[in-house]
Formats: C-alpha cells, sequence, structure tokens
C-alpha cells in the first residue's frame, strides 16, 4: 500500500550536544521498518525523471520497489548495476541538487528520501551479506590509474570488471582520495571508505601507495617504460586557495586541506595519534562550501570553545549542503554572514590571535548568478581567534601538467578533454573528476569515471 505521507521518514542522529564532542557518525540511518516505510512513498513514475537527475543513473525507481518489497539483496544489486560506492553516495551525495530535485512527489511536500534509501541498502548489505567479487579473467590490457578519489575508483572498477589489469598510482599513504582526506568521520567513517576499496583489491586492481606521479614516476613513463595500454587521471583538485590578505603566513593559519588532512587522514582527533594540529580556544573558517562546515564542525570537536564561519555573501548564496549548514548551527558554530576578511592579527610573536573583517553587502549578480557583496566603508572589526581555515576553493595541482607530454589545461589549471570521452588532448590518455572541473561533487567525479572507463575500453578494442 502507498505510503501518501507529504514528509520523509525522519533520520535518526546523534543529539548535538553529545555529537558536537564525538567523531562518530551524525546520522544513524534507517531500520529496515523505516526504509520500507520511506520506500511506499515512491510512485515508480514511468517516465523515471529522478534518473535523470544522477550522474551515475541509479535504476532509482526500481532499487526503490525492491526495498518496499523488503527484499534489500535485490536492492543492493539493482544499485551496484550502476554504483560501484553506494554507502559513500548514500551519504555525501547533494541528493537534494539531484535525483530528489526531479521527484514527483516533491511537487507538493518532500522528495522520495533516495540518498537515505540508498545508504540503507548499502549498510545492510555490509552487515548481512558483504561478499567479496570474484576477479573477471584478464583480457591481457593494462590501464593505469592516477589517483583514488570518487573518478578513479569508479573507473578502476568498471575497467576491472571487464577483463584489464588495472594499477591505481595514489600520492598518499592510503587509498580513497578527499573519501579519506578531505569528509570527516562523523559524515563518511572511514572503515566504509576502506570495504568499498577492498571490493576493488578482490576484483584484481593493484593499489600502489605513496606514488607521486610527477615525482616518483611520470604518466610519460607510465606509457612508455612500464608498457601501460591507456591512462587515467583521476587526481582531484587539491591545491588550495588563499586571499592574499596580510597574516596568512602566521602560525595558526591553515588551509582547509591541510586542516582537514591532518584529521581525517592523519587522525589527529584520536589521542593514539602524534599528529601536530593547533588545540584552539576560538576558531575562524573563512568560506561557505561543504568543507568550510566540515572543517568548522572540526574544531568544534577538537575542543575550540568558539567556532565562527565567516562569508562574504548571505546565507542564501551558500554553496553548502543545506543539511551540513543545518547540522554545523545545531552544533554551535556562530554565523558571520556577509563579512569579508581583510587581515589576520599578529600576536606579536608571529602568531595569528584574530581576524579582521569588513562588513558587506549584496550588490548586483555576479556572472554565476549569486548576488556580489559590495564593502561597506568604516565598518571594520575584529573577531578574537588563535586559529583561521582558509576554505575559498581549490584548483587542481600542475605537477601532472607539468610533467607530462601534450596535456593541455584552461586557465584554472583543469585538464581540457572530449566532454563524450573525456579524453585528453594526449591520445590514450583519459581524465575525470576535480582534476577536469575542479573541486564539484563525489558523484559527478564518479560519473566521469564510469564515462572515461567506457570510452578506454572502446579505445583499447579498436
Amino acid at each position: 500500500m502507498a505510503n501518501m505521507s507529504l514528509e520523509k521518514i525522519k533520520m535518526p542522529e546523534q543529539k548535538p550536544d553529545v555529537r558536537n564532542k564525538n567523531f562518530e557518525e551524525v546520522a544513524l540511518g534507517y531500520t529496515a521498518e523505516m526504509a520500507v516505510e520511506e520506500a511506499q512513498r515512491c510512485l515508480n513514475c514511468k517516465h523515471k525523471p529522478c534518473v535523470s537527475g544522477c550522474p551515475v543513473n541509479v535504476r532509482i525507481p526500481e532499487f526503490i520497489a525492491e526495498v518496499a518489497k523488503s527484499d534489500f539483496m535485490a536492492a543492493y544489486r539493482v544499485i551496484t548495476s550502476t554504483n560501484a560506492l553506494p554507502a559513500v553516495c548514500g551519504r555525501v551525495c547533494p541528493q537534494e541538487s539531484q535525483c530528489e530535485s526531479k521527484c514527483v512527489r516533491g511537487m507538493k511536500g518532500e522528495a522520495v528520501a533516495i540518498g537515505r534509501l540508498e545508504r540503507f541498502v548499502a549498510d545492510w548489505y555490509m552487515a548481512n551479506c558483504d561478499e567479496m567479487p570474484e576477479k573477471p579473467e584478464s583480457n591481457g590490457k593494462k590501464v593505469a590509474v592516477v589517483g583514488s578519489g570518487p573518478s578513479s575508483l569508479a573507473c578502476a572498477g568498471d575497467l576491472a570488471k571487464a577483463g584489464y589489469e588495472v594499477t591505481i598510482f595514489e600520492a598518499f599513504h592510503k587509498a580513497g582520495g578527499v573519501l579519506v582526506y578531505g569528509i570527516p568521520e562523523f559524515r563518511l567513517p572511514k572503515a566504509i571508505v576502506q570495504k568499498e576499496i577492498d571490493k576493488l583489491s578482490a576484483l584484481g586492481v593493484n593499489i600502489m601507495t605513496n606514488m607521486v606521479i610527477g615525482k616518483v614516476l611520470s604518466v610519460d613513463e607510465i606509457i612508455e617504460d612500464m608498457g601501460f595500454d591507456a591512462v587515467f587521471i583521476g587526481t582531484g583538485a587539491g591545491l588550495p586557495s588563499f586571499m592574499n590578505i596580510p597574516g596568512e603566513a602566521l602560525v595558526g593559519v591553515y588551509s582547509a586541506n591541510e586542516y582537514l588532512t591532518r584529521i581525517n587522514l592523519m587522525k589527529a582527533y584520536l589521542s593514539e595519534y602524534d599528529t601536530p594540529i593547533r588545540k584552539s580556544k576560538a576558531v575562524a573558517v573563512v568560506g561557505g562550501g561543504n568543507v568550510a562546515m566540515d572543517a568548522a564542525r572540526c574544531a568544534k570537536r577538537l575542543g575550540a570553545e568558539k567556532v565562527y564561519i565567516v562569508y562574504r555573501r548571505s546565507e542564501k548564496e551558500m554553496p553548502a549542503r543545506l543539511e551540513e549548514i543545518h547540522h554545523a548551527k545545531e552544533e554551535g558554530i556562530e554565523f558571520h554572514l556577509l563579512r569579508n576578511p581583510v587581515r589576520i592579527l599578529d600576536d606579536g610573536n608571529g602568531q595569528a590571535c584574530g581576524i579582521e573583517c569588513l562588513k558587506m553587502e549584496l550588490g548586483e549578480p555576479d556572472a554565476s548568478g549569486r548576488r556580489s557583496p559590495v564593502p561597506v566603508e568604516g565598518s571594520n572589526y575584529v573577531i578574537d581567534v588563535d586559529t583561521v581555515v582558509m576554505s575559498i576553493g581549490t584548483s587542481p595541482n600542475p605537477l601532472i601538467r607539468s610533467t607530462t607530454k601534450g596535456l593541455e589545461t584552461n586557465r584554472k589549471g583543469c585538464l581540457v578533454v572530449n566532454e563524450e570521452t573525456n579524453q585528453t588532448t594526449r591520445e590514450g590518455v583519459y581524465a575525470g573528476g576535480d582534476a577536469v572541473t575542479g573541486a564539484a561533487t563525489v558523484i559527478l567525479a564518479m560519473g566521469a569515471g564510469k564515462k572515461a572507463a567506457e570510452a578506454i575500453d572502446k579505445y583499447l578494442k579498436k
């Protein structure tokens, strides 16, 4: 029987005043009963508009129909026919602006909770089955994948299933890319990422860590000396941006990438790890995206008494997910909106002791459609902090393009690719994810990885 409730089944969560002191997962997931009840809200529309909003084309109504029948194994098989990382996507994808934004139920009420259902199915499978796949028979062709973030994992998985001998070259000591260094444990438990990587290994994917391509090896050497038939570049956008204001070189000023890498990948939040990180009393995070929310919420969990988000536009223009903003506010993060930093103060010993901000007001829309902030002269004020985290964007590291023949980039340093195949300007070399688009979402990166895998398969079968 259809469930015609206008509201989604609420997701159980840790209480805000409890979770802001630990790194355990905030959202606790649906029970089986909750999942079935929510799945029964799906109308199983004939034209399946939700699928068009998914970058990896998950067969959404089909898997939800199986959940509604309590056949969770069948639901898992439907999802994984196109999506290799459902436990990840169910947690970190912006479903509200993708699949759920197309849901017919959203016209008169809330959309079906597609992301929550995907997470439930993936978690159920891990808890009850979690079988490892078998390695397919090799076709004798070798493909190198540079980087091990979501685009690379998706590409490597699809190629391995097709019989290719795939080797991933990862710069860090652990595979997973942004999934392990960027997204905090309380949003995406690292054990889940590792399980997905273990499945790739079972498929025969060889993962080589501590391999900084461009230093240890070049792409040219991978092709010319090591005999790989094709290369996929999924190195992300890990080069942080700064504002170039006075004081950014002071002790206590971090890029969000460094701050989150120390916390997530290097386990600074665990007492048994001796990872250097500033134990702050007051932290200002500059920026309004998901990364800024992650940094601010981590700072609170590390013991900061005061944590501020400083953002030069209004909340309406914030690029962060509404859920992340909501969670941050619940956890005690203070928002200084329509504020732009102009300098970071020095305590006299080379350490940050405050951030001077200028009040802003919104003017005309800029090229992206957002209203441009205009300074209010003479409105300067200081926020007393001992740590500042800059989270104003990232771009691809130039190392790959500067050490590889024949790769063209655009003015932002992103690799230029064919939109249909994701082949770069060098034959046999493909790319996807943030290395091509700049910082974007996990699911968009995965979609690019899958598209590239399909194109590589066609290229190598010529």
